[in-house]
Order: structure tokens, then sequence, then C-alpha cells
């Protein structure tokens, strides 16, 4: 074969690569064109909500910009030297992207920037063009924080509201989150000839049909994981159930028991799997290892039928039902009771009660994560305000109901850059599927709340912070207070916490009327540092003995740090409010018989579901 018929089989080879990268381009425009039709049918049917969830009023804004006037009137040269200064770097930065430009190999100018994660990808700093976009926003957004940081005139919460707001702002313009200005993502679509880009659109069309017209980013793949088929396995069933709750009691493991049976009540806005995402993590299986008789509160998924649900018919027929149904399938006169965030706090409001009552049946509490005092309800306070609050009056006044993704989207938007702007360029811009993570396919999978409820919860409690003020009406009770509390407590709280932050969960702890109180304080967050088995040896714990801080920062410095979980320190302190060893017991009794296996039929999805 002569050189010639080489070359020309290469030309022909190029020429049928060339056409079937063709085709595939063109045949993803098509693809695009059809998603982009089914994208704009889904944007079509967005539900309807009020106003007062998508943001906040107009008056924090008007608030913000009266301040700032305000601060100009007064202090010019203030606002004149924030504006000069960041004039100034912006163009020195220009002038040295400019001349590196001008040299013969382009170079990037000078990168002083702190790290930042989100520009992780090599070619943010190695590629000029995308190196400038990086340099000159972040530049922008070190002003406008400064900015907002200087401005007086603001109340502690209109403050913190404005800042958390304004870095609402500044992350969303960030350059990763466009495809023109992503270098990464823009790669991919090269290399791919569009396909990443059809995946990505397919991940954004799939999610806004599944929320409804809304838009709220996929986290885990939701077909990797069976609630009761390869999380939530502990072996157990339902022994109780009404309209709240079932109730679940795990068989034992062990041949005897602690006398004393435990019951934990999970936080109603998530589901309780948590605790039991799996064996090596779950702390559900390794109570019962640990030879506890134990039974979990499993709430139900409310819906437009709970409409008239409020806040005392999950303490009256939730907590105090499923007390009583322990006692009478154990024969005990007393329980050991769990409280877990929301149901820590309800958990402190019932035992408040119950002390009125002079009613003994909870021997000991513990607490994990929980705030009773809303005096500084810390990060979560952004929301805390009457204009949300309204918002979510009105929403569950017109449908009876609060739909769990106003609630999801609020929580992950304390986290936006980890749970929204950064799994979405994952799977919108670069086309990856969702992965396989069994704790974010449970953050996914929240639950309704019934209006009544969640508005008396959010102004008597978190607003009005009427327990922590001894103000608080109950069942007929009135100006409970978190010192009416005298049952032996511990209370483990958690150091990088965002929706209950430790130092108010400390101050919670100590306004309790309680003698005999211990306080935990463990390393990570809210789930996370929770969910920390002794075999991981992951994150460790602070303890302090003494009882003479007078500030939670005192606490922290004068406390002793222990590697490992907490877990077994809480064992200890709950065995010794146990009572002695007994017999293992049989699941249910006689006028509890066991009606279905665990993990029930409130948990699953789609049970309970609004359609």
């Amino acid at each position: 074969m002569s050189d010639g018929d080489h070359a020309n089989g290469a030309n022909r080879d190029d020429d049928e690569t060339g056409r079937a990268a063709t085709e595939r381009l063109n045949a993803n425009l098509v693809r695009m064109d059809e998603l982009t039709k089914r994208l704009v049918g889904a944007l079509g049917s967005k539900r309807s909500s009020d106003h007062g969830l998508q943001g906040p009023g107009p008056d924090l804004y008007a608030k913000a910009m009266a301040a700032y006037w305000a601060e100009m009137a007064s202090n010019p040269g203030k606002m004149i030297e924030h504006q000069v200064g960041y004039w100034g770097q912006a163009l020195k930065h220009a002038v040295e992207a400019q001349t590196a430009l001008t040299k013969g190999t382009p170079q990037p100018a000078p990168d002083t920037q702190p790290k930042d994660r989100r520009f992780a990808n090599p070619i943010w700093d190695e590629h000029p063009y995308y190196n400038f976009l990086k340099q000159q926003y972040q530049i922008s957004a070190n002003a406008i924080r400064d900015t907002v940081k200087g401005i007086e005139g603001l109340d502690r919460n209109d403050k913190r509201r404005v800042e958390f707001f304004s870095q609402q702002i500044i992350d969303l313009f960030a350059p990763t989150n466009f495809l023109a200005t992503n270098p990464e993502a823009m790669q991919r679509a090269v290399e791919t000839e569009g396909d990443s880009l059809v995946k990505g659109l397919e991940n954004l069309v799939r999610d806004i049909e599944a929320n409804k017209g809304d838009w709220l980013v996929t986290l885990a793949d939701p077909e990797a994981f069976q609630v009761g088929g390869n999380i939530a396995t502990t072996e157990g069933s339902v022994v109780f159930r009404n309209r709240m709750f079932e109730l679940i009691q795990y068989k034992a493991t062990t041949e005897k028991v602690q006398k004393t049976p435990l019951i934990l009540f999970p936080p109603w806005i998530n589901k309780f799997y948590i605790l039991d995402l799996k064996e090596k993590n779950s702390l559900i299986k390794w109570i019962v290892d640990q030879g506890y008789t134990l039974f979990v509160v499993s709430w139900v998924n409310p819906d437009a039928s709970y409409a008239d649900t409020g806040y005392a018919d999950y303490v009256d027929e939730g907590f105090l039902t499923a007390i009583d149904v322990v006692k009478e399938i154990t024969g005990e006169e007393q329980v050991n009771a769990i409280g877990y965030c929301i149901a820590g706090t309800t958990l402190a409001a019932t035992l408040a009660l119950m002390s009125r009552r002079k009613d003994k049946s909870i021997k000991s509490a513990t607490f994990f994560t929980t705030l009773a005092d809303f005096e500084d309800p810390g990060e979560m306070g952004v929301f805390l305000d009457e204009d949300f609050i309204d918002g979510i009056e009105r929403e569950g006044r017109a449908k009876g109901y609060l739909d769990k993704f106003f609630m999801g989207r609020t929580f992950t938007y304390l986290r936006s850059n980890d749970l929204v702007y950064g799994p979405a360029i994952k799977s919108y811009m670069l086309g990856e599927a969702p992965p396989a993570f069994d704790l974010l396919y449970w953050n996914g999978d929240g639950t309704n709340l019934p209006g009544p409820m969640v508005t008396e919860y959010l102004k008597k409690l978190c607003l009005g912070n009427q327990l922590a003020r001894g103000e608080f009406e109950l069942l007929g009770e009135r100006n409970l207070s978190l010192g009416d509390v005298d049952v032996p407590l511990c209370d483990i709280a958690c150091e990088t916490d965002h929706i209950a932050h430790w130092r108010g969960a400390w101050q919670t702890a100590r306004q309790f009327g309680s003698k005999d109180k211990t306080f935990i304080l463990s390393q990570s967050g809210h789930i996370a540092g929770i969910v920390n088995p002794p075999s991981k040896v992951k994150y460790g714990h602070y303890v302090n003995d003494a009882d003479d801080a007078s500030t939670p920062e005192d606490w922290l410095e004068a406390a002793t740090f222990h590697e490992g979980s907490w877990w077994p320190r809480w064992e200890k302190w709950l065995r010794g409010h146990s009572g002695k060893k007994i017999a293992a017991r049989e699941v249910g009794g006689p006028d509890h018989p066991v009606l279905e296996a665990a993990p029930g039929s409130y948990v699953l999805p789609g049970k309970s579901d609004v359609a």
C-alpha cells in the first residue's frame, strides 16, 4: 500500500470520527430541546406558596438600607475608605492580570486570596482568565462582607440576618455556579460532546418535577436505599399505633437487660432512622446490644387531615401516651427518656408539665442537641423572625400543614455551598449522578408539619422563649419553666452544630432545676456528633465535672478532652439510673401485640405523604 493510500485511509478514519462526534452532538442538542420543553412544563406547574416562605420581608432590607445611609451621613470617611480600598484592590489585580497577559507566556497574576475549596481545580490557579475571575469575585465578596459587617444601628438579630442573606447572595454569584465561568464544566462538556450537559439537564428536570415546580437538588441516589431493606434494619416490632406515632420495641440481643426501660423520642421534623442507618453506626442497635429494653417513637408524616393538630397534641397523644404504653408493656413504674433536637425541647416541656402534676414516670432524661432557651438561637435565628413565621402561619392555615419541602430547603441553605451549590454543580453542570450516601438520603426524606403545631412552637417556644422565661402554658398548666425540670439529666451538645448551637444547649442545661446534671460536648455537628460510634474513633468529646462556669466559654476552657465517642460515657451514666439486671423481655405483651415488623409503616416513603 502506497503512502497515498495510507493518507487516504487516515483521512477517512478522521472523517468518520468527526461525523460520529457531530452526530452525537446533534443528538444531544435534540435531547436538550426535549428536556427544555419538559423543564418549562415543570416550572409552569409550580405549587402556590406564601411569599413569606421565599425570603425575608422588605422590612429587613429597609432597615439595612436606612442604617447604611445613616452611617454614610454620620461617618462618610469610613464608607469612602471601604470603597477606595475595594477599588484599589480590584484595579491593582486587573492591571497585574493585564500585564501578565502581555508577556510571551501568559501567567496568572499573583494570587494572595485565601484558599477556597470551591476553586480546588488547578485550572483556577493556572489559567489566567479563570484565575482573574476567581480573584475578582473574592475581592468583591470580601468588600461586600466588610461593608455589611461595618453597618451600625441594627440590633443583633437584624445584623445577623443582613449578614446571612448578604452571604447567600455572594455565594449565589460565585463563578463556579455558572456554566460559562466554570472551567471544569466547560471542559467536561467539550470532552463529552455535550453529553454531560444533557445528563445535567435530565437531573435538573427530575428535581424540578419531583418538587412540583420548585427547585431542591437531590443529594443522594434515591434508588440506592430501602428503609427496612438496607437501612433501618435493627430487629424489632411495632407494638402500638395511634394517629400521632408508631411505637417500636426492639428485640433484646442480651440474656439480661437493665430493669428500667428506655424510650427515645426523635424529632418529628425528620424520620427516626438517622439513628439506625446501618449496623456499624446504628445508635439504636448499640443501645440494645448494651442490654437495654429500647422503645423508639416513629412519628406520623402529617397531611391536611392534621390541620387542627397543635403542639399540645404531640405532648398528650405523643410523649405522654408513649410513656404510658412503655410502662404498661414492661410493668415498670418509671422509664428513662431521650429527646433529640425539637423532641428534646418538647421533652423538657413535658418534664416541666409532669413535675407540676407530681408525675414521676420519667426516672432520668437525656437530651441530644437540644435548645429550650432561645435567647440566642444561633445560626437558626436568621429564620426565627416574624416575617418567616408569619409566612409559615399563613401557609399552614391555608393548607393545613407545612410541606416538608420548605423546612428541608431552609436547613440546606444554612450550609448552602455544601448542600446546595456544590451538589448542583456536580449534578447539573457535570452531569454526575447523586452519590449513594445513606445520611444524605435520610436528609432528603423529611416530613410535613401540622400548621398549628409549627406555628405554636415557633411563636411561643422560639420567638417568645416562653419556657425559658417561665411563661409557657401546656395542657392546662400555666407558667411552666425549665426550672420545673428536676429529674437527673445528661445533655449532649455538638461543637459545630449549626441548628442547635452548643452554647445555647449549655445555657439551656444550666437553667434546668435538676441537681444531677451532666453536660457532654461532642466534636462535629448536629448529626455526625451524635451518630458517632465508638468503633470509628473519629470524633472526641469534652467533659467538665466542675459546676462553677458562668459562661459556656469558661466551661470549655476548663473542660477535659477525651478521644473517641461519648456513647460509652453516656451509657455508664445511664446504667446508674437503670436499676438492676433482669431477664430479657419479650417484645410486646397481651394488651399490646405485635402489629408489624420494624421499622413500621409511618416511616416508609409515600405511606403518609401528601399526594
